[in-house]
């Protein structure tokens, strides 16, 4: 009878101890999946084009797909990356991956572009100019999923080179990490900051600066008091 007994309550704090580590393993699950879901919603992803590709073996042509994936935050972080496998879904997911290894920051006075910049990347050409506010993303779709994604509203653009859409975004890539930040020139000239940029560059940027504060007041105000909200609803 002790013997049976003994062997009920192992077998219920087995299971007790299983129930246990199933709730631990539930609740990680839901911290990694809401970590997923957070960091998808951080980011813009722009899908800029999706080829597909054959390979010649023995036994006949083995068919694939490549995807180049544009992501980033809309605040001056972008990354560009390159994905190949069997399925579309699988390709693309490989290039947001990839793109996300690959992340650089993007200099920015306002919503455009410090100054004129040129690059080239292989056969591709891009010329990449400072626009004022309202001016908008005049660009092709290659370039403009670049500029979406970087945050870069104002911006006129001209590929010089080849119309493959993987070698714009490399020479558009490769212009945009040309462009430098005044600071940055006038220290490596040795001069001082108002004979590098001009008066109304560095007035715009003081000025997108206050703006971004001032939104960035009003939203934590917002927060604060959805949050005081929820405690006396509570």
């Amino acid at each position: 009878m002790a013997a049976e007994q003994q062997v009920h309550a192992t077998s219920e704090q087995g299971g007790e101890r299983r129930a246990r580590d199933n709730r631990r393993e539930g609740r990680r699950s839901d911290r990694r999946t809401d970590r997923r879901a957070e960091d998808k919603n951080a980011y813009v992803e722009r899908v800029v084009t999706i080829n597909r590709v054959a390979k010649t073996v023995k036994g006949g042509r083995r068919m694939s797909f490549t995807a180049l994936v544009v992501v980033g935050d809309g605040n001056g972080t972008l990354g560009v990356g390159y994905g190949k496998a069997k399925e579309v879904p699988s390709a693309i997911a490989k290039a947001t991956e990839d793109a996300k290894k690959n992340f650089f920051k993007v200099p920015r006075i306002g919503t455009t572009i410090p100054h004129l910049v040129q690059g080239r990347d292989a056969a591709g050409v891009v010329l990449l100019r400072p626009a004022s506010a309202g001016t908008g993303v005049i660009a092709g779709g290659p370039v403009r999923a670049l500029m979406e994604c970087a945050g870069i509203h104002d911006v006129l653009s001209k590929s010089l080179g080849s119309s493959n859409a993987i070698n714009i975004v490399r020479g558009a890539v490769a212009a945009l990490k040309q462009l430098e930040q005044p600071e940055a020139v006038a220290a490596r000239r040795g001069l001082p900051l108002d004979r590098v940029a001009p008066a109304q560059m560095l007035r715009k940027r003081a000025e997108f600066e206050a703006k971004e504060r001032e939104e960035a007041q009003i939203a934590a105000q917002v927060a604060e008091n959805e949050a005081a909200a929820a405690g006396v609803g509570a």
